[in-house]
């Protein structure tokens, strides 16, 4: 998604945990075409940290004097059951699937408020925090992918009208996508957390997505295409969550 955006022109600024970037986006930082407008830049943060995703956020907006949109993906998984679950691991997870989707969210928004942007956000669910997944102990991953959902309804609500000085006006969005091949999806395989011919199967389109799949929906939900879409979910699953 960070790369479509490129493609269409955006500035766009990556951050993760990680000291340095995976090699993933070392490769899409080769396919960027300067000509086009856009750049790739990335940051060490940890979301859960507030004082570190505020001054962040609030360096990325300074250098253009605006912040146009967010893609907040931060997302861990534990596949425990329920009556296993300890407490602190509980908290870990929250801290970063929702808390940091939260703050990194607020983060951004100070900065449309603050420049008079009538920014957009999309914040990452999953059909999981609609549904409960077939075949996959992951009780406090999904319920997070539902906070998500339904925090994303009350940002919308609290940030959506135009003030009188002109700030404000930010939709909020989920996108809700369904399983995806990502190196996270197969770590569960090679632990046996999930089946993939069970997966396949529940699909009606008979396979898993691809990351690549997602890339137009970002977009989308970041422009003017989807000027009057806000407080809703959008979800791209196969057909899953449709039987």
């Amino acid at each position: 998604m960070a790369e479509g955006l490129v493609e269409a022109g955006g500035k766009v600024h990556c951050l993760d945990r990680l000291p340095e970037p995976d090699g993933f986006f070392a490769r899409a930082k080769e396919r960027v075409n300067p000509d086009l407008g856009g750049s790739l830049n990335y940051h060490q943060v940890d979301v859960s940290k507030n004082d570190e995703i505020e001054e962040t956020i609030a360096g990325i907006a300074s250098q253009n004097q605006r912040l146009d949109g967010l893609i907040a993906a931060a997302g861990i998984q534990q596949v425990t059951p329920a009556l296993d679950y300890a407490s602190e691991d509980i908290a870990r997870m929250l801290a970063t699937n929702y808390t940091g989707v939260f703050l990194s969210a607020r983060a951004c928004a100070r900065q449309m408020y603050k420049y008079k942007i009538q920014g957009s956000m999309c914040l990452i669910a999953s059909m999981s925090g609609t549904i409960a997944n077939k075949g996959f102990i992951a009780p406090v991953y999904n319920s997070s992918k539902a906070a998500v959902i339904q925090l994303a309804r009350n940002l919308a609500m609290e940030w959506g009208r135009v003030q009188p000085d002109g700030s404000g006006g930010i939709r909020v969005n989920t996108l809700s996508p369904g399983h995806i091949l990502t190196p996270m999806v197969e770590e569960n395989f090679r632990k046996g957390e999930a089946d993939r011919a069970a997966w396949e199967e529940n699909s009606m389109l008979g396979r898993l997505s691809t990351p690549e799949e997602y890339k137009a929906a970002g977009l989308f939900l970041l422009s003017q295409a989807s000027s009057y879409m806000t407080g809703a979910d959008l979800r791209i699953d196969g057909g899953c969550s449709a039987w």
